[in-house]
């Protein structure tokens, strides 16, 4: 099927599950005439971006389809104006996480909306919480020294955002953000201009965090790329709900690792089939397990093995919003069922995706310049943190020429290069991790990464 048509056709039913998800989201809530007084059922005008529901606040699924939202998020518009005071505290920038340069690890800003000044110290808070609830999931736990995480005080007028507790609420907030987004209770939309004006402020941005002050269940993922900030996406969280962490780090499948939903769709009848080609995300195939193996395909390397979310890795079917036609590399993983860790394929696509934004070796001596017999050729290389206690392999190297003696040495003096000439040199040190979480080869080599000096006399 030619893309443009195929995807025309995926947003097509993408858009009929959105509609039964919001029918069914009035049923269960209940008449909500009031929603128009929050600007929530979708009334905005403008350009609209696509994100992911997040699925019920009881049960465990990790989503429930997506919708078309306004990027401007509601049109209930901000009245109040802030004092000279708290315009002095907004667009505050802090390091929270501080692993290295921005252009070697991978940057997380973390946004709070529906915080005035007075409650900027709880959003520190909310952050360092939230982002510990991130990193005690794998593989964010063996990597989390690949990250920098950067926090943005975006200053309301109120606080607390609309729709929380009833459609009727609404708050004059930084970031907008509101509940009952296009009528949907749990659905936390935000106007995205707003959100990157902050995010702009910070050094660097690949993922962002919204964290709206409010203890009610709800989130959204916005998993496109950022085409002017170059950010991964947006995921929106309640700071004081304790799913959503678990919601943010699903989202962050998608953005960081590209996969796909693995829920489906029973009793929908667009999705009851898939017959289209074979799907580009890494976790979704329409070849069952013995295909797979012989063709040698998608997940094959890891059929038959244990995954650390229950069962074996295989070809179980129904996942991509389908009932038949695809396969899920297992029954459950996160992006599932909330509370799941990653299956084995689903962790080898988020260290490829922290690994298309960090270096896993940085120079802290400069490269610009020759370093002489005075001088030391310094580097800084992340430890991992998993639990097996593995290093990344570190080897320098002399024109080319392995010099073993220093192997996994951070630091060698240009006087221990025993130079006899006075020619300029180069001195190039490798870092490599050789996590057994990666087996396929185009993954592989993007695990290591290198940095040269000019050296002489």
């Amino acid at each position: 099927m030619n893309p443009v048509r195929r995807s025309a056709r995926r947003a097509a039913l993408r858009g009929a599950v959105a509609a039964i998800c919001a029918t069914a989201a009035l049923v269960a809530a209940g008449p909500v005439g009031v929603a128009d007084a929050a600007g929530s059922a979708g009334a905005g005008t403008g350009p609209r971006v696509e994100v992911e529901i997040p699925g019920p606040e009881h049960g465990g699924d990790a989503g429930s389809g997506h919708a078309r939202v306004p990027a401007a998020g509601s049109p209930a518009k901000a009245t109040g104006r802030l004092s000279p005071a708290e315009r002095s505290a907004d667009g505050q920038v802090t390091k929270m996480i501080d692993n290295g340069s921005t252009g070697d690890r991978l940057d997380v800003v973390v946004i709070g909306d529906g915080y005035t000044a007075a409650e900027l110290d709880r959003f520190h808070t909310d952050a360092e919480q939230k982002w510990a609830e991130v990193t005690a999931v794998e593989p964010y736990t063996t990597y989390r020294n690949l990250f920098n995480v950067w926090t943005v005080d975006a200053v309301s007028h109120d606080s607390g955002v609309s729709g929380d507790p009833d459609p009727a609420t609404v708050r004059d907030t930084a970031l907008g953000s509101y509940f009952w987004c296009e009528d949907i209770e749990r659905l936390l939309c935000v106007d995205q201009p707003k959100v990157d004006a902050y995010v702009a402020k910070a050094p660097a941005a690949d993922l962002v965090i919204v964290l709206a002050n409010s203890a009610k269940y709800g989130g959204a993922g916005y998993n496109e790329r950022s085409a002017t900030l170059g950010y991964e996406g947006i995921s929106t969280a309640s700071a004081g709900h304790p799913k959503s962490g678990q919601v943010a780090i699903h989202e962050t499948g998608h953005s960081l690792g590209k996969l796909a939903d693995e829920y489906f769709y029973p009793g929908v009848p667009e999705y009851e089939k898939y017959t289209g080609p074979e799907p580009g995300e890494s976790n979704s195939s329409a070849l069952p397990a013995d295909r797979m193996a012989a063709q040698r395909a998608k997940w094959y390397r890891w059929l038959g093995e244990e995954s650390p979310d229950g069962g074996t890795v295989g070809a179980y079917e129904g996942g991509n919003y389908f009932v038949t036609g695809l396969y899920r590399p297992t029954d459950n993983s996160l992006m599932r069922v909330l509370g799941k860790p990653f299956n084995l394929p689903g962790v080898e696509s988020m260290i490829a995706g922290f690994y298309q934004h960090a270096r896993i070796v940085t120079p802290l001596t400069p490269t610009d310049r020759t370093l002489r017999l005075r001088h030391t050729a310094k580097a800084s290389v992340p430890k991992l943190a998993g639990a097996d206690g593995r290093r990344p392999v570190v080897r320098w190297y002399l024109d080319g020429r392995e010099l073993r003696r220093f192997e996994g040495r951070t630091e060698v003096s240009v006087a221990e290069l025993w130079l006899f000439d006075f020619r300029t040199h180069r001195l190039t040190v490798t870092a490599e991790d050789r996590t057994p979480s990666v087996r396929d080869p185009k993954v592989k080599r993007t695990l290591r990464s290198s940095v040269d000096w000019n050296v002489r006399l």
